[in-house]
């Protein structure tokens, strides 16, 4: 295997920036292969393998976008008001058969198909009716309150695009062109495990010195809203032997492997040397934090993600990082960009210039105005403060301390899959 940036033999490769990390992950990635049809339901939150051809006109045809009266507009007064024979009904799925004539309206409900000889609709709350007759006021636009046939979606053009993750939208529009199946990429597979002696499964009473696992239980809720076949390898100790088995295994059955803890430069953590000798390391620091000590490279034919054992910044480095990989292994195409906005902070918050920092944050409205301030502690192990957050403010490298008052960005949760 050539020589890479990580390997332990190769010059002390430069610290990545959070950008070039992203860059340098996703400029590697191409889509797994493998695609299968699917039922309409079962496409939620899939990815489309191929384009959704429109088989009809959505809306089939012409309709009343509004209750009101089908008439024609060269019938109506430039001023004042204009008395016209209602001559019968259309509901929707339900018709008028008849022609409109001079001088005459429809009553229409919406939905409801345009009478052959009506141009524009009337919306009832303008008009007055009684005996027969409808009283529409001057003023009416010509074609007003239409839709027309194939405004949604057009015979033969392109409804859903391929790499388009299916929503609850994308489903009802999939429906609405009567379509009972679509092409999704296969789910990606991926495995995950944490790593460390120090580790206990939850259930079980802590002997001293140890902690329990929750970082695989973060990850299993991350990975499970991107809709990835997962495998859990539970822990694995920090033994070199385990390790090696546990990453073998792992790149012959996942497209990703996912591990939590053992990237530092601590002399148990093995990790990095171990995917050395394994497959490749491109990188293993970014400077950010939380989350400095992060890996990417491969295993075999599966990605490797190495994150920092912290649980903060374990959910850091997989949301700015992880998650659009995992999207780009999907086939999303093309990738959201982050979503950043600009916030007033409501209180001072000491930064030192270098790194990129992703402090959790509380956003709240204020007199009228979207207000940050921190969410509580900020050290890397603290997941309450995380799970208090609505958002991470975003202060870049070269920032320093921030003021009460001063504008800062801030991510939302919300924007987060």
């Amino acid at each position: 295997m050539a020589q890479n940036p990580g390997s332990p033999t190769s010059a002390r490769a430069p610290n990545y920036t959070a950008a070039e990390a992203r860059r340098a992950i996703l400029d590697r990635l191409t889509p797994v292969g493998g695609w299968e049809r699917v039922n309409v339901r079962s496409a939620l939150g899939r990815v489309l393998a191929e384009d959704v051809i429109a088989p009809c006109n959505v809306p089939a045809h012409d309709n009343s976008a509004m209750d009101g009266y089908a008439v024609r507009h060269v019938d109506l007064a430039p001023q004042g008001e204009t008395t016209l024979t209602v001559v019968g009904t259309a509901f929707a799925g339900k018709p008028f058969s008849g022609i409109v004539g001079a001088g005459q309206a429809v009553r229409i409900m919406t939905g409801a198909a345009i009478p052959e000889g009506a141009d524009t609709i009337v919306v009832q709350e303008v008009t007055r009716a009684a005996d027969g007759k409808v009283h529409v006021p001057a003023g009416q636009r010509a074609g007003q309150n239409l839709r027309r046939a194939g405004e949604d979606l057009a015979l033969g053009g392109v409804a859903l695009p391929a790499g388009k993750r299916c929503g609850p939208a994308e489903l009802g529009l999939i429906a609405s062109l009567g379509i009972a199946e679509v092409a999704v990429r296969r789910r990606l597979r991926v495995a995950f495990f944490s790593t460390g002696d120090e580790l206990a499964s939850i259930g079980k009473p802590l002997a001293p010195g140890e902690v329990y696992d929750s970082n695989r239980y973060t990850l299993f809720g991350a990975l499970s809203r991107l809709g990835c076949d997962l495998i859990d390898m539970g822990v694995v100790r920090d033994d070199p032997q385990a390790l090696e088995t546990a990453f073998r295994d792992a790149s012959v059955n996942a497209d990703v492997i996912l591990t939590s803890g053992g990237v530092s430069v601590g002399e148990a953590d093995f990790i990095r040397e171990l995917v050395n000798r394994l497959g490749e390391v491109a990188f293993w620091k970014i400077d950010i934090k939380p989350g400095r000590p992060m890996a990417f490279g491969r295993v075999g034919d599966a990605w490797l993600f190495g994150l920092p054992g912290n649980p903060v910044a374990v959910l850091v480095t997989f949301y700015q990082f992880v998650q659009d990989a995992l999207q780009a292994l999907s086939g999303v195409s093309p990738l959201p960009e982050p979503a950043l906005f600009d916030v007033v902070c409501a209180e001072t918050i000491r930064k030192q210039p270098g790194r990129r920092e992703f402090m959790r944050g509380r956003l709240t409205l204020v007199d009228g105005r979207q207000t940050v301030r921190l969410a509580g502690a900020q050290g890397s192990g603290v997941l309450r403060s995380m799970s208090e957050a609505n958002c991470f403010i975003v202060l870049p490298e070269e920032r320093g301390d921030v003021l009460a008052g001063e504008t800062v960005q801030v991510q939302i949760f919300d924007g987060l899959v």
